[in-house]
């Protein structure tokens, strides 16, 4: 019986043990930490209800950048990386031009046989008309002599003087088919060097064309900006974005370039939300890709009515489009980049707010950790509304008090 006594004081002594432990350290825990962990003032102070909405950026404007027409085969050899950010004028892409430029060689050569033929056209000309003038005056100078001789008719015989006259004749006779030879030249040299020049016109044009259409074969950005390259079918990967190798075809979209200066967010929001934004309202903006920039943000438009959204998953919902004009620009911000949109939708003066931060939920409530001295005691709070990182308290704190960020109840 002694022993039983014995051995059970010393079970209740270990038991009281157990918990006088779990007490002293549970109360470690609480007290310790106080001088640990980081604290947040309890402040009256105006409370702003921000409306967060997330988007991305898009540019209203873009240039599509594609394959030309006219170019013949239309082969990839060099293309600008997705992504990639480019200035006014520099290469996005170019094709394969080893046919073009051999027919450009082909038509240059005819180009030149044209001209040759124009200048062996103009020199046979200009020795057929020397020949055709000095045969013209020899023929008027022959005509002159026999117009000589005719006059002598009164002193020689009428025989002589009758020969004299056919000779006249003759030699009128030979200077009328002299000119008119000279006339026929002219205009048949006149006749053939036009063809000539024909021939040449049409190889220069031939010549031109070539040249344009291998100019055609390299693509260069109409504007600064950020490549985006464009999907074309592959029948192994389906959708594919264009790259060295591929064929493309006249007029397909190889890539897009969005106009920097038109960049603005866009976003969808539900009905509830649509309520709460206007047109003109203005807020900040803050991009995911681009961490260390703000950007001010204006509401510039939203769609009077709900539509389909397609990109909201499963079923399709009804919402509405809100477009967000930036105020200051980066040149690090590109189309498809996230943003969250902040807005002020109604203030409150002399509220209680804190950090979101240093609310925790325990067995269903909502509480927070107020130091008292050395140590946190757990208080339950009521939370009117929350916005952002802060929230407004309707009742359980009072301005100036100090609450732990982090549950002082988890720290060792």
């Amino acid at each position: 019986m002694n022993k039983k006594w014995k051995f059970g004081k010393r079970t209740m002594s270990g038991a009281a043990a157990v918990v006088l432990g779990g007490l002293v350290f549970g109360t470690l825990r609480l007290a310790s930490p106080a001088a640990k962990l980081s604290t947040a003032e309890v402040k009256r102070k105006e409370f702003v209800d921000y409306l967060e909405v997330k988007g991305e950026v898009k540019a209203l404007h873009s240039a599509i950048i594609t394959a030309p027409y006219g170019a013949g085969d239309l082969q990839i050899v060099k293309l600008a990386t997705n992504g990639a950010k480019v200035k006014k004028g520099d290469v996005l892409v170019e094709f394969d031009n080893t046919t073009m430029k051999q027919k450009l060689a082909q038509d240059q050569s005819t180009l030149k046989s044209a001209e040759a033929e124009i200048q062996q056209s103009r020199a046979a000309a200009r020795l057929k008309e020397e020949q055709d003038l000095t045969d013209v005056m020899n023929a008027k100078f022959a005509a002159q002599k026999s117009r000589l001789d005719a006059s002598k008719e009164e002193i020689v015989s009428v025989i002589e003087g009758e020969e004299a006259k056919l000779k006249l004749a003759d030699a009128e006779q030979k200077v009328m088919e002299t000119e008119a030879k000279l006339n026929a030249d002219r205009s048949a040299a006149s006749a053939d060097l036009a063809t000539k020049k024909q021939k040449h016109d049409q190889a220069a044009f031939q010549v031109q064309q070539d040249e344009h259409s291998v100019a055609l074969l390299t693509l260069r950005a109409p504007l600064d900006g950020v490549v985006s390259l464009q999907n074309h079918w592959q029948p192994q990967g389906g959708p594919t974005p264009f790259k060295p190798g591929d064929r493309a075809w006249p007029g397909a979209a190889i890539a897009e370039l969005p106009d920097p200066s038109t960049l603005k967010i866009s976003a969808r929001i539900e009905e509830a939300e649509r309520g709460q934004l206007r047109v003109g309202q203005t807020g900040m903006v803050r991009v995911e890709a681009v961490p260390d920039g703000n950007f001010e943000g204006r509401i510039e438009t939203i769609s009077p009515t709900a539509s389909l959204d397609f990109n909201a998953g499963w079923p399709v919902p009804r919402n509405f489009s809100v477009e967000v004009a930036l105020s200051n620009s980066d040149t690090r911000l590109t189309p498809g980049m996230g943003a969250l949109v902040r807005v002020a939708v109604d203030r409150l003066a002399n509220g209680i707010v804190i950090p979101s931060s240093a609310l925790f939920r325990k067995a269903g409530r909502t509480v927070a950790y107020v130091r008292r001295g050395s140590k946190f005691e757990e208080t339950a709070v009521e939370i009117l509304r929350r916005s952002g990182d802060e929230a407004l308290i309707g009742k359980g704190l009072q301005p100036g008090e100090h609450l732990a960020l982090k549950d002082p109840t988890l720290t060792e």
